[in-house]
């Protein structure tokens, strides 16, 4: 009788659990989606929102290359959509919100008192000075990070500016950090506690991240802070290359504003995601004026009305 009623007790709860939702997402938009997620579950409580945050192009891998099944991706940088999961990973591409870089830093930074955004470059140059940003490879911070030293460059006429501070070249790999100089981790969350703990000094970072963990920044001009899109033209002057779709083949990124991007995935065997409904339900919740107002609140900018590229007919499921 017990095991009976044990059985049915299993049962019960396997009936009643929450759908889950699986949102692979930007480590820079942790801190908004984990509010969306609590609004969100409190509408629709029928649903569990289970976030994994990593690099933007490493959660396109996750998807393309690990066949990990999700059913939301959203991207620091819409291309990672655009060029790693379209068409056949996702059927659209929602551009719902903007950004734009800063330097970032702490009272306990070397030169922190004497830093500003006139002498910045200088200061990042200075012996004993250490920097951060994530692995072009995997996080659009990362290459972002790099294209704002080459138009830093180009910006106050200092050629030498990249080569000295970063030297990567076209293409970065490990073996090209300069350990002495520059700290280099997946994604742009990951440098916070070290650079909080004094493991280095200054870290490219975008400015709503900035904001949300109280750190002291030093704003950048508009024609490098790729957070204009009034400058486009200016941003294109500076490129790099990241790893492609395939192994051996590469991608060239370009200067360009930034604009972040959301899709449903689309499962590779079935063609659906696991949570479909969930999963269209979660994407317009971001887009909606409630979501747009936490990101709002949260140090980004949103496109209002979103700006829907591809099939978007799921959405009005």
């Amino acid at each position: 009788m017990e095991k009976f009623l044990l059985s049915l007790s299993l049962a019960a709860i396997s009936l009643f659990a929450n759908e889950k939702i699986v949102v692979f997402h930007a480590g820079s938009l942790s801190v908004p989606f984990s509010q969306i997620e609590k609004k969100f579950e409190a509408k629709y409580p029928q649903y569990d929102v289970i976030r994994e945050a990593a690099g933007s192009r490493a959660c396109a891998r996750k998807i393309t290359d690990l066949h990990r099944k999700a059913d939301v991706m959203a991207s620091a940088d819409y291309k990672v959509i655009d060029n790693l999961l379209m068409p056949k990973y996702a059927k659209f591409n929602a551009l719902f919100a903007t950004n734009e870089m800063v330097i970032a830093f702490t009272p306990h930074s070397k030169y922190a008192n004497e830093i500003n955004s006139n002498n910045w470059t200088d200061i990042l140059l200075k012996p004993g000075d250490k920097v951060g940003h994530s692995n072009p490879n995997l996080d659009p911070c990362g290459y972002r990070s790099v294209i704002v030293a080459k138009l830093a460059g180009i910006y106050y006429n200092k050629p030498d500016f990249y080569n000295k501070l970063l030297g990567y070249g076209d293409f970065y790999t490990n073996k090209e950090e300069n350990r002495n100089k520059v700290i280099v981790r997946p994604k742009e969350t990951d440098l916070l506690g070290l650079l909080e703990a004094g493991a280095f000094d200054y870290l490219f970072i975008y400015k709503s991240v900035a904001k949300q963990h109280g750190l002291k920044y030093i704003n950048l001009p508009p024609q490098i802070n790729l957070g204009d899109k009034k400058y486009a033209n200016y941003y294109k002057q500076a490129s790099f290359k990241v790893t492609g779709k395939k192994p051996g083949t590469y991608i060239i990124k370009r200067g360009a504003p930034m604009v972040y991007g959301i899709t449903v995935v689309e499962n590779k065997k079935e063609g659906l995601p696991p949570n479909k409904k969930g999963a269209v339900l979660f994407v317009k919740f971001v887009l909606s004026p409630e979501g747009q107002a936490i990101m709002k609140k949260n140090g980004q900018g949103v496109i209002n009305p979103p700006i829907i590229k591809g099939n978007s007919t799921i959405l009005k499921d």
